[in-house]
């Protein structure tokens, strides 16, 4: 496939937003136009002067015409910015909407290859990197070209002589700026990677600051954050010493062009061949090109830096995502069936599920139970289609999910994991996000079946209290609880529950489970547990083992012909059995 270009990628997100572009362009093409005609006009007066033909009349025209062009270059100026502003914010906008949508829609898998340090590097500070320049270049840069262009032609008109002097320190200057640019060779690729693993150490650091608190570890962890700082500062002074000279050089050359035209002007004055007011007018032209020289090197640089950013970017603007349809499809009932099932992570990694077959019929409790990498989770997030099955087949109703749109099948499917995530606003908007048209009665309600109330209830703004970042302002018990409620309020037909009662303590977890089996009548539930305890009146256990189903059956019969689930069961009472004396022994 033809790799799109850098700057195609970023017009196709300006969308409607183009035309703006180009009203930019022009008002800024002429903003630099507008700011020549001073010069004339100042030229006129010196002329004038010269002459003794100066009069009042004659200042009062050329000084107003002159102050008149400069108040347009100034507001043409302006109107250019503020709509370049407008068309690169809503770039930004649409790079991270598509970027975000891109990780809803990518298998898991190849979400979980990015760390965290990554995505935030990309969503934030790399975006945030192409507003400045795209706000500036494309419409100052188009202005900045221009100006340079007609006053060389200006100067050519003077005497040609004039106008081939100004570019006299131009070898000097694109030799530095070539130096540079090869000297800096991969070190923007290098910044890059530098920069990812520093955010990704930052975040490790901040979010483990806990189990580093705990365990003693704060020296050793401290060392890691602050050596990838060192680090990346180390790189970026390196850099920066290796192209010092080049670069000065370069940004000191390019714009000197008084280095040509005023000597060149005074030999002309000298031999009679231009007046000095022409070769004062000379001299100001000039100098109106130094700003735009220096500009449109500072331009050049970050053109660099934006093309490889965009580039870089488009890792995640063309990620894999899954293959989805765009009509719903008619589903007849919610009877799950896993039809010869093989998973591998990777295309060529190990396979971890193997040949599984397994219906979990409508309007029944079905429970995985299992060593740990097993997988029972696995086989969960398939059914949520987290992932695709490497072969094989998911159906819901005789109806291939991956012929389900995923906006449809999350309807039909709801997922409560272990370590459940919560959004940084209050408890009662979190639990709103399962049916976000829900009342506040029935999010309460909700709540209460969850047995969220009590504790919600003395939370500092009850309801309305923030969860905090991730949910860290609640336990780990409280956490599991508001994302049941969140399920028992999206009200799905098929629900998978991944030891979603693990960190609940025992007298909640009880009438934790028998509000979901209430509300789970007549649903296709299906359970992991590690407390076996939990499921014994499931109407169907499927015991995995190495990816494989070794045996299938009620309680009763799995204890008669299953040893794996015997002796998980045996070892299940017999830590109950520990728990309970020592409680007891506490108690003496």
């Amino acid at each position: 496939m033809k790799e799109k270009n850098w700057f195609s990628v970023l017009l196709h997100y300006a969308d409607r937003q183009k035309k703006k572009f180009a009203w930019s362009v022009a008002a800024s093409v002429l903003s630099v136009v507008s700011g020549l005609i001073p010069y004339y006009c100042f030229y006129s007066l010196l002329v004038q002067y010269m002459d003794n033909t100066l009069s009042g009349n004659s200042i009062l025209l050329w000084g107003g015409t002159a102050l008149l062009f400069y108040i347009a270059k100034v507001l043409l100026f302006g109107l250019s910015t503020s709509l370049s502003h407008q068309v690169a914010f809503h770039v930004l906008t649409g790079l991270r909407r598509k970027i975000a949508d891109n990780f809803l829609k990518a298998p898991l898998g190849v979400v979980q290859k990015f760390s965290i340090g990554e995505i935030k590097s990309i969503l934030v500070d790399k975006t945030e990197y192409i507003e400045p320049p795209l706000a500036h270049i494309v419409p100052e840069g188009a202005g900045h070209l221009v100006l340079p262009v007609v006053s060389l032609i200006a100067l050519a008109i003077l005497d040609w002589r004039l106008s081939l002097s100004a570019f006299i320190t131009l070898p000097g200057a694109l030799i530095s700026m070539m130096l540079t640019f090869k000297i800096s060779g991969d070190s923007f690729v290098k910044y890059n990677e530098s920069n990812a693993h520093m955010n990704s150490t930052i975040v490790e650091y901040v979010e483990g600051i806990e189990v580093i608190k705990a365990f003693g570890k704060a020296g050793v962890s401290y060392e890691k954050y602050a050596g990838s700082i060192e680090n990346f500062r180390k790189f970026v002074l390196q850099w920066m010493a290796s192209t010092w000279i080049t670069m000065k050089l370069a940004f000191a050359l390019l714009p000197s062009t008084l280095l040509g035209t005023l000597p060149m002007g005074l030999y002309l004055i000298s031999k009679n061949q231009m007046t000095a007011c022409e070769a004062c007018l000379g001299v100001m032209l000039s100098m109106s090109m130094v700003t735009s020289l220096a500009r449109l090197e500072v331009f050049s640089e970050s053109t660099r830096q934006m093309k490889e950013t965009v580039e870089d970017l488009q890792v995640y603007l063309e990620m894999e995502s899954l293959p989805q349809s765009d009509t719903e499809v008619s589903i007849p009932n919610c009877k799950v069936k896993l039809n010869n099932v093989r998973f591998s992570y990777d295309a060529n990694g190990p396979e971890v599920l193997h040949s599984i077959d397994l219906d979990l019929l409508e309007n029944s409790f079905t429970a995985l139970v299992g060593p740990s990498g097993s997988g029972k989770s696995t086989i969960a997030k398939l059914i949520s289609r987290f992932w695709d099955v490497s072969a094989g087949s998911i159906t819901i109703g005789g109806v291939d999910i991956r012929n389900i749109p995923l906006k449809q099948l999350s309807q039909y499917v709801s997922y409560v994991a272990q370590d459940n995530f919560l959004f940084r606003c209050s408890i009662m908007e979190n639990i709103r996000m399962g049916r976000p048209c829900a009342t506040d009665e029935e999010v309460k309600e909700a709540a209460k079946l969850a047995e969220c109330t009590e504790f919600i209830e003395k939370l500092p703004e009850s309801w309305d209290t923030p969860a905090g970042e991730a949910g860290k302002r609640l336990s780990g018990g409280e956490k599991q609880r508001v994302a049941i409620a969140r399920m028992l309020l999206k009200n799905s037909p098929i629900i998978i529950l991944d030891e979603a009662t693990a960190f609940t303590d025992p007298e909640n977890e009880e009438k934790l489970q028998e509000s979901i089996a209430a509300l789970t009548k007549g649903k296709t539930l299906l359970v992991i547990a590690h407390r076996l305890s939990t499921i014994t009146k499931a109407d169907n256990i499927v015991v995995l083992e190495d990816g494989k189903v070794l045996s299938q059956g009620t309680h009763a019969q799995l204890l008669e012909s299953c040893s794996l689930y015997k002796n998980m069961w045996q070892a299940h009472i017999g830590a109950r059995q520990w728990a309970a004396g020592k409680e007891v022994q506490e108690n003496v």
